[in-house]
Parts: C-alpha cells; sequence; structure tokens
C-alpha cells in the first residue's frame, strides 16, 4: 500500500503533469472526506499521482513568499520616481556646509538687529514692543496730513546754561497718501503768550514755553511741556499737531556718524563768499586756550575757522554737522548768517534731509553695522509720542518720499516775510499775537481744498439792480476758502444770469472746476471788456438768477 504525501502547515505541495503543448498543471487537492467511524476510506475521484514523497525546505519558504506578495498592497505608480540616493561628494558636502554657516550668520545678524531695535524702541516709543510687528497708518488732520513737532533741548551738554529752551523748534507736515513732506521752522525768538506765569511773566519768546510746562526740562514734566508747545506752535501755523519727537543736543552728531560721518549738504548763501562763524575757533585750538595760528590752520584750514564753507556742495562730518546746525553769526567776525536765527534754521532743514537721504541709502541699509548705530543714536538721543505699532508705517514713508518731495515753507522768505523784529523777539508782520496771514499761508500749502491751496485772486460784481448782492456773495465765497480780492459794481445791471470769466486758463484749475461746480455755468476765458482790480484771476458778475435763488445762497 502506497504511503499517503502529508501536509505541513495546512499546505499541499504542488504537483506537476505534462499536458498537451508541455503546459504544465497543477492539480488542486480536494478535501478529503471525513472517514466513517471503523473503517479506512479513501477520497471520491482519481488520486493524482505524487512524485515526490517528501516537502523541501525551499518550497516551504517559496509559498510563504508567495502568500506574502498577494497581501501586499501593490505601490502606486507615480509620475516621478524616486531615484536611488547617491551619496554626495566632497564637494557637495563643503557647499552645503557654507550654505548653512551663511543662513545660521543672517538669522544671528538679523536677532542682534532685532534685538538692539527692541530695547531702542522702548526707550523712544510708546506701547508694547511687541507691537513692532504692525503698521499701523498714522493720525491725520482734516487734510490727510500727518503733523509732527520736531523740538531740540540741550539737556545733555554740560555747562549748557538754561538747557531746556528749545532753540530748534520746526514742523514736518507728511501725506502718507500723497507721499510728501513739508517742514516749517518756527522762529526761537516768537514771542507768544504763555497762559500761565513763567519765568519772565505771562508773555516771552516760544522757545521758553516748554520749560515753563516741564518744570525747567525735567523728565517726569516731559509729556507736559510737549504737550503745551504742540498746543501753541498749532495755534501759530493753524495746523492740529498730532506727535512729538524731542531731540537733545548730540543727536546730529551721533546720527552723522552712525551713518558713515559723512553727509552733503548744498550752502546757499548770499554772500558770494558763503557762510562763516568765529563762534566756533575755539574747537581748533584742541583745548590749547594758547594754541599758535600755525596749528589752528592745521585743524581748520583754511583760514582758521571751523564753520566756514563756500557756496554749493560740501560734505560734513559729525562734528560739522552739530556746530552748523548751530551757527547763526552770534561773534564777529562773520558772514553768509546775515538773518541769525532764519539762517540757521535753513541750515538744520538741510542737514534734516542730508541724513534722511543718507539713512534710507542702499550702502546703509545694507551695513549692519551702521543701521545697529543709527538705533543706538536714536535711542539715546530721541523721546517722542509715536506708538509703537506706528514705527514701521513712519520707517516707510522716509524711505518712499523722494527727496525732491520734502520742502521747505519759509515764514522769513525774501520778499514775501510773515514775521519781523518786535517787542523785543520775532511778532508777526500782522501785529503781535496775530497769525491769522500765517496760518493762510499754511492752508494754502498744506490744505487738501484746491481752493485754499490755489488762493486764486477773485473778482465779485454786482450785475443786478439789488443793492448789496456782491458783498453777500463775497462773505459766502470767503466763507468757502475763496481769497477775495475785491467787490464792486458791474458796468451794467442788465445780467439775467451769473457770468464767470476764467483770465487765465492755463493756471487755478480746481478753483475753476469748483466755481463752474458752485454756480451751474461754463466759465469764459479771455478778457471781460473791463478794468478789473489787481491780483484778480477770476471775475464773477451775480446776475438776477441768484438773486431769485435765496439771495445768491451758493453750494
Amino acid at each position: 500500500m502506497r504511503k499517503q504525501t502529508s501536509s505541513l502547515d495546512g499546505f499541499i505541495p504542488r504537483q506537476a503533469t505534462t499536458g498537451n503543448l508541455g503546459r504544465v498543471e497543477q492539480t488542486i487537492p480536494q478535501p478529503a472526506k471525513r472517514p466513517e467511524a471503523g473503517r479506512f476510506s479513501r477520497p471520491i475521484g482519481k488520486r493524482p499521482e505524487i512524485h515526490s514523497s517528501a516537502v523541501t525546505r525551499t518550497e516551504v519558504d517559496e509559498s510563504l513568499a508567495a502568500i506574502h506578495d498577494e497581501e501586499q498592497p501593490k505601490p502606486r505608480r507615480t509620475l516621478f520616481r524616486r531615484r536611488p540616493k547617491r551619496p554626495l561628494t566632497r564637494k557637495q558636502k563643503i557647499v552645503r556646509r557654507v550654505i548653512i554657516f551663511f543662513i545660521v550668520v543672517l538669522l544671528a545678524i538679523g536677532g542682534y538687529v532685532a534685538l538692539r531695535a527692541f530695547i531702542a524702541s522702548g526707550q523712544i516709543f510708546q506701547g508694547n514692543l511687541f507691537d513692532l510687528f504692525q503698521a499701523k497708518p498714522l493720525k491725520m488732520d482734516s487734510n490727510g496730513r500727518s503733523n509732527i513737532l520736531i523740538f531740540g533741548t540741550s539737556e545733555d551738554d554740560p555747562g549748557h546754561e538754561a538747557a531746556y529752551l528749545t532753540d530748534s523748534i520746526l514742523v514736518l507736515s507728511v501725506d502718507q497718501n500723497k507721499k510728501n513732506a513739508y517742514m516749517i521752522s518756527i522762529p526761537r525768538d516768537l514771542i507768544v503768550d504763555y497762559g500761565v506765569a513763567c519765568f519772565a511773566g505771562y508773555q516771552g519768546k516760544i522757545n521758553a514755553l516748554y520749560g515753563c510746562y516741564s518744570d525747567s526740562g525735567a523728565k517726569s514734566k516731559e509729556k507736559e511741556g510737549a504737550a503745551a508747545l504742540k498746543k501753541k506752535v498749532g495755534e501759530v501755523l493753524g495746523l492740529d499737531i498730532q506727535y512729538y519727537s524731542h531731540v537733545n543736543y548730540t543727536v546730529v552728531r551721533d546720527v552723522v556718524k552712525a551713518l558713515g560721518n559723512k553727509i552733503e549738504i548744498t550752502i546757499k548763501s548770499t554772500d558770494p563768499r558763503g557762510i562763516m562763524d568765529s563762534n566756533f575757533d575755539w574747537k581748533c585750538k584742541d583745548g590749547d586756550a594758547n594754541a599758535s595760528r600755525a596749528t589752528i590752520l592745521k585743524n581748520c584750514p583754511p583760514n582758521g575757522h571751523f564753520i566756514d564753507y563756500p557756496n554749493g556742495k560740501v560734505t560734513l562730518d559729525a562734528e560739522h554737522a552739530l556746530y552748523l546746525a548751530q551757527a547763526r553769526g552770534a561773534s564777529a567776525p562773520t558772514y553768509g548768517l546775515e538773518r541769525s536765527n532764519f539762517d540757521r534754521e535753513i541750515n538744520q532743514q538741510k542737514i534734516i534731509v542730508a541724513i534722511r537721504e543718507k539713512a534710507v541709502s542702499a550702502g546703509t541699509l545694507a551695513d549692519i553695522g551702521k543701521v545697529t548705530s543709527l538705533i543706538d543714536a536714536l535711542g539715546k538721543n530721541l523721546r517722542t509720542d509715536f506708538a509703537t505699532a506706528e514705527v514701521r508705517t513712519l520707517m516707510q514713508l522716509g524711505q518712499d518720499i523722494p527727496s525732491n518731495r520734502i520742502k521747505s515753507l519759509s515764514l522769513v522768505k525774501e520778499g514775501e516775510e510773515l514775521v519781523g523784529t518786535g517787542m523785543g523777539g520775532v511778532i508777526p508782520l500782522a501785529g503781535s499775537f496775530e497769525y491769522g496771514q500765517i496760518q493762510a499761508f499754511i492752508a494754502k500749502n498744506l490744505s487738501s481744498n484746491p481752493v485754499i491751496r490755489e488762493a486764486s485772486g477773485v473778482t465779485v460784481l454786482n450785475g443786478t439792480s439789488t443793492a448789496g448782492i456782491a458783498l453777500t456773495e463775497s462773505g459766502k465765497l470767503t466763507e468757502a476758502g475763496y481769497t477775495v480780492v475785491s467787490t464792486n459794481n458791474a458796468p451794467t445791471t442788465d445780467y439775467q444770469t451769473t457770468v464767470i470769466w476764467r483770465l487765465n486758463k492755463d493756471d487755478n484749475d480746481g478753483t475753476a472746476k469748483a466755481l463752474a461746480s458752485r454756480y451751474g455755468v461754463k466759465l469764459k476765458t479771455g478778457k471781460p471788456g473791463f478794468a478789473v482790480a489787481a491780483g484778480t484771476e477770476f471775475v464773477i458778475i451775480i446776475g438776477q438768477d441768484r438773486v431769485s435763488s435765496s439771495n445768491g445762497s451758493g453750494g
């Protein structure tokens, strides 16, 4: 009797038979019927031939492997097959390490600069330091402008008498949407009303007002002093001033040093020699009161004066920038500074613009040493009421506003002076404490209203038989911001409709559009055929239609 082939772990060994065309067929074993009790029974059907009486270990391993393969999910085919990693060459390893090194260095430098900025901002600005990551828009007045009072004191200058006096007072007016700025210097000797009893009484020079309200420059009272100065300067100029920046004596020196110890300005003096102020010639002696003439000339070429510059472009280091910002021809010999403080204010503005240009230049922004030095200089020498969340906006404006869009508005422009000497100081030409002309000048330049900004001369004539109609209309126009230069009767009184003549079609487009809209008429260009007052650019002849419409009420 042939021995029956046994199975291993439930697996039946595969058997091969030869069929047609040599095909190998595999017989599929049928489950055996359970034998009846007490008898041996064979499975039904023909028993396949068995060529091997034992299962090899190789067959078992192959069977197990086949089952494992069937159970594993087939990998998805992807568009790009991952190539096996190749080991990096020595050169590639070096390049990778160098790149990683530079990334780490840049991160370290960025962290260092950020830390310095963080520390400085805590000394300068108001609010949470983490607000630096915001870019909050600046506060604005009704004209869409942000007005910043900048004033300087000398409490950091040892031995400086009355260091709380604000000998530098300037307003910077910025339009953050139109990207332009105006600088307006306030004469330090302008006589104002303090509103309280101060050192010399209730009235005096504006440069003492900060000290009056800050208890002679006490740091604990700085905000009170700055607020009082903001209010008074705003009253003089007719501006809503939102911010202040208080700088000390050495800010110019430290900032210029931080920027490479070199800035450029252009000297423009009425004197063909340029400017010279001998008040600072002690700087030429190197601390030796008995220094020889040779030493003085060596230290201050070519003529032995520390502040001595020809007209044209000049280069200033930190020390010369600091003392030029103070020069006003106070000591003889001197020239080119005949207007004293007024000339000093002009030079201060030039230095500010030069510092700004250098600070935002590509060379400065790429130099980490200059950036951190600049941050430190401002942190030590500047205090302000800007919020920390507004700093990024302020910095961006500093870069976005080109130098040719930073203009100066002077109260002492030759031939157009608005102030003069009086009462032991400077007073408005319109009279003591009369700031109307100054305010109109500032409004003309800073107003968002083209009618106010252009200040075109308007003559109003009555073309009807109704008495007083031109005078009434003039009042309404003046209230709306128009500059009325004359009011009179027209040559005839038979005008049924209002007529407006525009004498120069190439100027004052804003006013022309405003008048056309206000009166609902098309403007005529040219001459009206009769004489008009000097300074007239528009002639309005009031017609009967304005009398009929509520006594000339306009839009």
